[in-house]
Parts: structure tokens; C-alpha cells; sequence
């Protein structure tokens, strides 16, 4: 038996998409300005979109090669079952990248030079607009790659990129790694160098997702997650060392004492963030290989999700697990915008041990909001069987965590709530409250009170033989044939 191999490349994948009937090509021409986005909106979940010249431009662009947790599965090679063990495997037991040269490394087969005058990022790629009020043009599946000065080693995040200008562009920076790199080079007056890789495999766009510590480079995860070093290539204007397989490259700086408004933006909790002052990256130079492909992750939707969440859920279950080796699954709702609402599942062996599981989840990330508990025979990653464990375990005035005053997502419009409407500053962005449900049942009952409803054979029939007729024809020769 043939064990299902990981897929490596990102043309790999788009064509194995295309042989399943998953990857849809849409009709040239389709504008940049909405029009794109909207389209592989519709698609979500079930064809990734390739787009030939959009907008009139020769390069394509695709997009929702990632909206299903199967799909990613599959692209690591392993069960559904088996996603979240794996990438914990790959975070646990990261692979040092190799480096090879320049003319080995298809992202560097085209250099496009900006200088004084030269180099135009809103005509060399084409940058859809994605929501109705977005300001502009974005970047959304960019891996922006850093190094710590004062180690050298790398970081990997996704952030959000608004094109500014011909060689300027803006960029969130969360309180996380990335913030932390630019604040020391920004504390000695220096410039933070980066890259931003567009068009990577699918393990690789997901390591860059993973929750981990400060020095550790997340293209190393992305080796474990490919059974083999990942080779990379050093820029050809700074240190940064980029994956040689991808796309495009965007080398540049991040500015150090330079603010410019961002935004608004259609965010991953279905609203938008606001116009602020944010960083800005000055570009040194792009890099491609020849007829590169373009990404574009649909704010929001089922790739931007599941990006989040995957990683998300391997770091918690692991966190979970070092003091509750009985937690056996977790899942981060779509309801919760993959991010902050979280179920767990357990093999409850004291009573008050599921409170305290909703408090050492709490303490995983700080951007959960909602954790509920739910016994081992609840499946996690079905909405209704999790509503169901609530309706039916739970007890508001018993089983109820409530944590005031605690930190949690800036992007959580609720947060603002208290500040009439206005932005909150800094240090009150996500301030707010969580709430945990212990909706499992108690270890001892009476008889039958909490035993489910079960039909003994029902998992043992097989439809296609016991079903011999649909339609008109299942009354044809039965009493009910005639009126």
C-alpha cells in the first residue's frame, strides 16, 4: 500500500487540485477591484480560483488552494485525523533549511531593481482590492520574513501589506515577534530588513502560522512538514534568507520613526479595522521566477481561517495536554472566526478538573474568548453536537467561568465597546472579558439520566442494499400506490 506523500511545491498542488476537479479557471479579463475577490468568495470551500490576466495583467492570480481542513490534510500527506499530530510533530521537531545559490533558486530567476525613480508595485503585480471599503490595494498572503538583530534568527509571519505607493507600502505589526525585531532596531535607529514571499506550498504558508518561541524560524518548521531541509536563498539586497521555490519576493526595509495611515480593512473577524498610523516597508527590489503566479488569501473566508486555526489548535492541544493528558481533541469554531472560541474535548476523572482546563486554555492565547468543555463522546468539530452538550450539560449558575479584565484580541471590535465608538489607545486595545462553559456531564448519575440516545445497528446499515427505490417509485406495489 502506497503511503500518500506530502505535497512540496505550490504548482505540485495546483495542478493535483486541477486533476480533482478543485481548482477552478475563471474567465480572463476579471477585475482586480472587487470583482476577483468576489468571485473566489463564491468558490469558497470548494475550487480554488485561478484568474488569467486579471485586470489586463499578464501575471495570474489564485486563490483558495487552502479553504478546506481536508485539503490541507492532504497536503501533508495524512489523515483529517492525523493534521493536528503532525503539525505538532513538525513544530516540535523542527529541520534547519539548506541554503543553496542564486541561479538555483527559482525566486530570483527575474530581478526587477528599485531605485531612485525606478520600480512601480502597483503596475509590476497585480494587487487585487478586496472588500468594499478597503483602502486600496493589498497584499493578504505575504510571508513577511525578519531577523531578530540581535541573533539573526529569522521569523516568518503573515501580515497585512497596503500598497502606499510605487516602492512604499504599509503594514500591521501585532504586539508579536515581528513588533518585537522592529522595536530593537527601532530602538538604535536602524531599519528592520525584510521580505515578503508570495506563492508558497501549502506547508509552508501554514508553518508561517505556527505559535512558537521567539527564536525560532518557522521555514525550519516547514522542513519537518516536507521531510526534508527546505531550501532557501539569501536576498539579493539583504540577509534575509526567502524559500527558493517561491513566487515573487519583495525585498525592503521597515523604516525606523515613520508612521502613515492604514486601512480600513475588512479583517478575519467579518469587520473592518480602522485608519491608523502603522509601519512602513520602502522597497529595495522584487523578485520572481519566470511567469510567476500571484496569491491572494479573501480576507476572512475559509484560507484565511484555517491558516489561523491548524496551528492554533496543535500549539493549544499540546499546551493542554502537559497538565491534562486526558484532553484528547480541540477544535477553534468557524463561528468563533477560528480564533476565539475553542472546544475541548476530554476524558473527564474529577469533578472541577474541566474548570481547570477552561483556565489553562485561556492562559494558551491570549486572543481566546470563549472555551468550552465537552466529554469524550462529543465530537468537537460539529457545531451541533457541541450546542447540544450545552443545552444539555451545562448550568449557567454552576458551570460558568467568567474572567473580567483580561487581555485579549485588538481586533475584537467588541473590546471597544466602552470607548463610545472611538479607538481605544493602545494599551486598552482588547481589553475585555472571557467566558468558559463546562458542558460536561458529571462522572456519577443515576441510571440512564445522562446515557445517549442510541439505535443499536444504526452504524452497520448499508443504505445502497436496504434502500431498493426513491421517488414515485417507493410506493409502486405498497398500499399507498393508489389514493
Amino acid at each position: 500500500m502506497n503511503t500518500p506523500q506530502a505535497f512540496t511545491s505550490l504548482r505540485g498542488w495546483l495542478r493535483h487540485l486541477a486533476a480533482t476537479d478543485r481548482l477552478a479557471l475563471i474567465r480572463p479579463g476579471v477585475a482586480l477591484t472587487h470583482e476577483l475577490a468576489a468571485i473566489a468568495k463564491r468558490l469558497d470551500g470548494t475550487q480554488a480560483a485561478l484568474f488569467p490576466q486579471p485586470g489586463g495583467h499578464p501575471m495570474p492570480v489564485v486563490s483558495g488552494f487552502m479553504s478546506r481542513r481536508a485539503w490541507i490534510a492532504e497536503a501533508m500527506g495524512v489523515p483529517d485525523a492525523q493534521l493536528l499530530q503532525r503539525f505538532r510533530a513538525a513544530a516540535e521537531r523542527p529541520l534547519p533549511w539548506r541554503e543553496v545559490a542564486r541561479d538555483a533558486a527559482p525566486a530570483q530567476q527575474v530581478v526587477h531593481p528599485f531605485g531612485e525613480g525606478e520600480g512601480d508595485i502597483r503596475t509590476l503585480l497585480p494587487i487585487p482590492t478586496h472588500s468594499e471599503h478597503d483602502n486600496g490595494p493589498y497584499i493578504t498572503a505575504g510571508l513577511v520574513i525578519a531577523r531578530n538583530p540581535k541573533t539573526g534568527v529569522q521569523n516568518v509571519s503573515i501580515n497585512r501589506i497596503q500598497i502606499q505607493g510605487r516602492d512604499r507600502l504599509g503594514v500591521l505589526i501585532l504586539p508579536r515577534h515581528l513588533h518585537a525585531f522592529f522595536a530593537a532596531a527601532e530602538a538604535q535607529g536602524q531599519a528592520l530588513d525584510v521580505a515578503i514571499v508570495i506563492g508558497v506550498d501549502p506547508l509552508t504558508a501554514l508553518a508561517s502560522q505556527a505559535i512558537a518561541a521567539l527564536d525560532c524560524d518557522e521555514l525550519e518548521i516547514a522542513g519537518a512538514l516536507h521531510g526534508a531541509p527546505l531550501p532557501v536563498v539569501k536576498c539579493t539586497t539583504n540577509q534575509v534568507r526567502v524559500p527558493a521555490e517561491a513566487e515573487i519576493v519583495i525585498e525592503g526595509r521597515i523604516l525606523p520613526n515613520v508612521r502613515e495611515p492604514e486601512g480600513p480593512f475588512g479583517e478575519f473577524p467579518k469587520y473592518y479595522s480602522a485608519r491608523e498610523e502603522r509601519e512602513v516597508i520602502v522597497i529595495d527590489a522584487v523578485t520572481h521566477r519566470r511567469d510567476p503566479v500571484f496569491h491572494t488569501i479573501v480576507p476572512a473566508e475559509m484560507e484565511h481561517l484555517l491558516l489561523g486555526a491548524i496551528p492554533r489548535e496543535a500549539t493549544l492541544l499540546a499546551h493542554l495536554q502537559r497538565s491534562f493528558p486526558n484532553v484528547s481533541d480541540v477544535h477553534l469554531s468557524v463561528g468563533g472566526v477560528a480564533r476565539y472560541h475553542l472546544h475541548v474535548q476530554m476524558k473527564k476523572t474529577r469533578e472541577g478538573q474541566a474548570k481547570n482546563v477552561i483556565l489553562g486554555a485561556f492562559g494558551g492565547h491570549y486572543d481566546l474568548k470563549q472555551v468550552i468543555v465537552v466529554d469524550e463522546d462529543v465530537n468537537v468539530h460539529d457545531p451541533a453536537e457541541v450546542e447540544w452538550a450545552v443545552a444539555t450539560r451545562f448550568q449557567a449558575d454552576r458551570d460558568l467561568v467568567v474572567i473580567a479584565g483580561a487581555q485579549g484580541s485588538a481586533l475584537d471590535p467588541s473590546t471597544s465597546i466602552a470607548f463610545a465608538g472611538n479607538k481605544p489607545p493602545l494599551e486598552w486595545q482588547g481589553f475585555g472579558a472571557k467566558m468558559g462553559l463546562d458542558a460536561t456531564k458529571p462522572i456519577r448519575s443515576s441510571e440512564h439520566v445522562f446515557t445517549r440516545v442510541r439505535i443499536p445497528g444504526e452504524s452497520d446499515v448499508d443504505l445502497a442494499t436496504a434502500v431498493t427505490a426513491t421517488g414515485t417509485a417507493a410506493l409502486t406495489g405498497t398500499s399507498l400506490e393508489q389514493a
